[in-house]
């Protein structure tokens, strides 16, 4: 990964005119973005100068930082913040301003505290990360619909959701993206259920949103499924959510608002009679982080540019009855979308 390359960008945004100007980050993806570092503590300060960066952690990563981060000064103290605020105590600094109040008392009083510097460079993926990425989608379709063959009425919630992450560690992921989310019956009106005992029962709707982690970039897709013979009305729902999410799929095409697309969606199910039953966001970017910029939702939130990761998943939920989601992660290319999570987007009937 050109780590370097990505800190000299950072570099590029300091004001030069100022005494030794740097950037301060504590956001552990933001640092493992510039550095390669994937530590639980660290602190990280990129300055006008190559020579003045420094990487800090504590003594349990002493190792593993020598060997992630080659070249690149470090400072191992325990109380990482407090060491890092005395390096820069006479240095001009920008900070993210998610640094919480207790740390950034540590830092000079002239600090500015601003939006994280690297969220725009991180919605545009280098090919590097796009493989990750890709490869992460690639697990995460096949143990989904691998998984789909072993789905029985009886089986609980959680034990589906345990299953499918084992899959995802045969397949080749590190770990999972996030809190895997198996949904079934009046649970899938939930978009974020999270699994419990509950037992899969004939007729229930059973929704998994899921996805694996390679070399910390994530994956996230989702699918609905039936337990035996499917209602009318979940038919109908079904169909309704897919052709939403195709219909928007088609839009993300560089240069489009967010918001735009997130209209067209809505507008398809409103157009069913959804228009009440969608209540988050179409979308979002992906990456080191399972939620990044840009957000596809109703609000305005930027446009869609080529080389992001970012997905696609409009869903309908019934009360007491039950609900579809149907997720895509695409890659954006100048010539279009690309689906990385390629699978069956049918309203496949399971055990």
């Amino acid at each position: 990964m050109p780590f370097a390359q990505r800190r000299a960008r950072v570099r590029d945004a300091l004001d030069a005119a100022l005494a030794r100007p740097a950037a301060v980050f504590t956001d552990l993806s933001d640092i493992r973005y510039l550095t390669g570092f994937s530590g639980s503590n660290a602190v990280l300060v990129v300055g006008a100068d190559p020579a003045d960066d420094l990487l800090a952690t504590d003594g349990r990563y002493e190792v593993q930082v020598a060997a992630q981060c080659p070249g690149l000064p470090v400072l191992i103290d325990r109380a990482t913040f407090a060491a890092v605020g005395r390096h820069v105590a006479q240095w001009t600094i920008v900070a993210d301003e998610r640094v919480s109040v207790a740390d950034a008392r540590l830092l000079p009083a002239s600090t500015t505290f601003l939006p994280s510097l690297v969220t725009d460079m991180r919605m545009r993926k280098d090919p590097g990360e796009l493989a990750l990425i890709a490869t992460a989608c690639s697990i995460t379709a096949r143990a989904m619909t691998e998984l789909a063959g072993t789905i029985r009425a009886g089986q609980t919630e959680v034990s589906i959701a345990r299953r499918l992450e084992a899959l995802f560690a045969e397949g080749g992921a590190d770990e999972r993206a996030f809190e895997t989310i198996v949904a079934s019956g009046p649970n899938t009106a939930v978009p974020h259920h999270q699994p419990g005992p509950r037992e899969l029962s004939p007729g229930d709707l059973v929704v998994i949103d899921a996805g694996a982690k390679v070399q910390g970039y994530c994956a996230d897709m989702t699918r609905t499924f039936v337990v035996g013979e499917p209602a009318d009305w979940q038919v109908r729902v079904h169909a309704d959510v897919l052709a939403a999410q195709q219909a928007a799929s088609r839009a993300y095409l560089p240069g489009t608002p967010c918001q735009e697309i997130d209209s067209i969606a809505r507008e398809a199910l409103r157009e069913r009679g959804w228009d009440k039953e969608f209540g988050h966001g179409l979308g979002h970017g992906l990456g080191l982080d399972i939620h990044e910029a840009p957000m596809v939702a109703a609000r305005p939130t930027g446009s869609i540019d080529a080389d992001m990761a970012i997905t696609v998943e409009p869903g309908v939920y019934l009360p007491g009855r039950g609900g579809v989601r149907i997720e895509d992660t695409l890659a954006v290319t100048s010539a279009g979308p690309v689906v990385l999570t390629e699978a069956s987007r049918d309203l496949i009937r399971v055990g």
